[in-house]
This record gives structure tokens, sequence and C-alpha cells, in this order.
């Protein structure tokens, strides 16, 4: 079993039809169409979703991502209209909500690796390959790829994995054109990340975007580059060989598979609510990734 913990029950404001309730962020459409996205302070392991929240989380993803916008805006345009409360919104949606353009979404999640690690550790592990793509030998956990690699996956839906595929797959599903425009932008948006990130001493391993068509023109959507959706790694601690430090909810996947949770991950119960300790590291952790990207005090 998997999924959520306690699902949460919708809020209800005037003008805003509930539409979705994700791991972390609620999906609202308003009278004209808009999609209203508000993220949460929810988080997720091993396909669940946790009771206990980590106080800031939806802010600083939702500020994180608004930051990243304006960095690769001269790359593929995004889907925020404005980040102004809906009339009638709680108070507690200040900052971690975005009105955004209603787009066609692409059924695809449009990883970019520069490193092996995750999923494609272990099929490089396997065959030597991450999504049919030949790597070389040699390769450990940690490792720097000689280049970029676009290795999209399936989106599942809450409590199941994704499922990475080849590229020619996505082309079978959602034509030969519309991949070639995934794999650019991906490629384009990963590059321009990586890079910035390298600046400020952070390693981006991989991440994932997803996107959708305004008309004909291709629009990132969701999250952009924040712990959720991407392997941010401190620079100085890099070492391939062995598992990397993290700015991620690493404090709680390792406490759970802990013996100090008590939780059999084999098992179908769910996981049980996170001590104080982990949750203020893992707040803190969150929190420092955005102030070295963005270099400003989060607040």
């Amino acid at each position: 079993m998997s999924g959520f913990v306690e699902k949460p029950e919708p809020i209800q404001v005037p003008g805003l039809v509930h539409l979705h309730t994700g791991k972390v962020r609620d999906l609202y459409q308003n009278e004209a169409g808009d999609l209203v996205m508000v993220a949460s302070d929810r988080t997720s392991a091993f396909d669940w979703v946790l009771p206990t929240e980590i106080p800031d989380k939806g802010r600083v993803l939702t500020q994180l991502s608004l930051w990243w916008f304006d960095q690769i805006a001269d790359l593929v345009p995004h889907h925020v209209l404005s980040t102004d409360l809906p009339p009638g919104a709680p108070a507690d949606w200040e900052g971690r909500t975005l009105v955004c353009k209603s787009l066609r979404m692409v059924p695809v999640e449009c990883v970019a690796r520069g490193y092996l690690t995750g999923s494609g550790l272990a099929e490089y592990n396997e065959s030597r390959t991450v999504c049919g793509l030949a790597l070389p030998e040699g390769l450990a956990d940690g490792s720097e790829l000689p280049a970029a690699i676009f290795t999209p996956a399936t989106k599942a839906a809450v409590g199941e994995h994704d499922e990475n595929v080849s590229y020619e797959e996505v082309a079978r599903q959602v034509g030969a054109e519309t991949a070639a425009q995934l794999r650019q932008a991906t490629l384009a948006v990963y590059s321009r990340a990586r890079d910035i990130a390298r600046d400020r001493g952070i390693i981006l391993a991989d991440t994932k975007f997803e996107f959708g068509f305004e008309d004909d023109t291709l629009v990132i959507a969701d999250e952009v580059l924040t712990p959720d959706s991407s392997r941010f790694w401190p620079a100085d601690q890099w070492q391939p060989g062995r598992s990397q430090a993290s700015f991620d909810k690493q404090f709680v996947r390792d406490w759970l598979t802990s013996p100090a949770s008590g939780w059999d991950r084999a098992s179908e119960q769910p996981p049980p609510p996170l001590p104080e300790d982990i949750i203020v590291a893992t707040r803190a952790k969150y929190v420092e990734a955005y102030e070295r990207l963005t270099g400003t005090t989060w607040s």
C-alpha cells in the first residue's frame, strides 16, 4: 500500500472549484478558467504522503520556483499569471499560491541528468544504459556524466512510481516534434540551472520538469528546480562512489528507514509521524537551499 496516510479535505473558497489534491499541491480553477496552485507543507517519502508537515516548505518551493522562472525566462515561457491571493482565500495561502495559465499538459515527466544516481544508477548497474542511452564503463554513484542526458518518465498517480521510458517511446506517445521540443527545452533549462547552481557551490545532479502547450507554444509549468523536483548536492562534499549529502528530505528518508522509526517499509502499514528534530532539520535544508541559490535571506 501507499498514498496518503491522511488525505486532507480541500479548502472551500468562493469562486474556486477544487480539481485535485496532489502529494504537495492543491489545484483549483477560478471563474476565469485559470488554475490556482497552492503548495502545502506536506512531504512524501517512499510513495507515502506523510502525516507530518514541514513548516514553510510550501512557501519555499513557491518562492524558489518564481526565482528560477525569472532565471530561465529567455529559454522557455512559464505558466505563472499572478501571485495575488484569490478573493476569500485563507491568509495562510499567502506566498504559496500561484495563479497560472490553463495548459494542455504533456503527460511526460521531463528529466535531465548530469550525474548518475537514483533510478538511473540502478539501470546503469544492470545494462550500462539510462533510459536506453549507452553510458561509458566505470561510472559510480554520484559520477558526473560526459554530457547531460534527457531521461523521460511516465507520470504516475499519487502512491505509485514514475516509470523511466526511452525517448523513442515518448516520441511514439506524443509525436516526434513534441518529443524533440521537450528534450531541447529540458536540456537547455538544466544546463542554465546547473551553471547558476555551480556558481553558488551547489551541484544540480538531476531535475524534472513538466510542460504544457498554450496553443502551439511550449510552456514550462508546475514547480521548477526545487529540492522536491531536483537533487541538489553541496559541491564541497561531492564524492563519487557513495551517496551524496543533499538539500532535500533525506533526513526524512533516513529516519523512516532507521530502527528509531519502528516502521517496516515492506509492510502495508503507513509510516509514523516525524519527530520534532527531523522536522526542524528538514526545514533547515529547504531554507538553506533557497538562501544559497537566490542569495537572499529567508523570512
